[in-house]
């Protein structure tokens, strides 16, 4: 159990605050496009920081965008240790989170469903 799980969790959004603003102002990979940080999972000892996103591009092009922010993860970590008030700033790890898409999808298949079903209501 963490020692302070309220301290993990705000140094968590903040270090998603300051990355989202690092990626979106100062990044110029092209690769990149259009990404949303979803959520930072920190480790109990602040050595490791696991992003979430999820990229307009889709999971078509998720692997390209994770090799583009694992490639420019120093330059973050550097640019985070001038904005956050740590003694060691973590190390990044990105992951493509596919719950946004999963979601979107279960919604279509629900109003197809919805649309498909003969009152246009749901039978309870």
């Amino acid at each position: 159990m963490a020692k302070n799980p309220a301290r993990q969790s705000r140094v968590a959004d903040q270090i998603q605050r300051e990355l989202a603003d690092l990626i979106r102002l100062e990044m110029k990979d092209p690769r990149v496009g259009l990404i949303t940080i979803t959520g930072v999972d920190v480790t109990r000892d602040y050595a490791h920081a696991k992003v979430h996103f999820t990229a307009m591009q889709g999971e078509a092009q998720a692997e390209e965008v994770t090799r583009a922010l694992q490639h420019a993860a120093g330059f973050l970590r550097s640019e985070l240790s001038h904005r956050l008030a740590l003694r060691s700033v973590p190390q990044l790890h990105f992951a493509y989170d596919v719950s946004v898409e999963r979601g979107m999808h279960l919604s279509r298949l629900i109003d197809e469903a919805n649309r498909d079903s003969p009152s246009g209501e749901s039978e309870t």
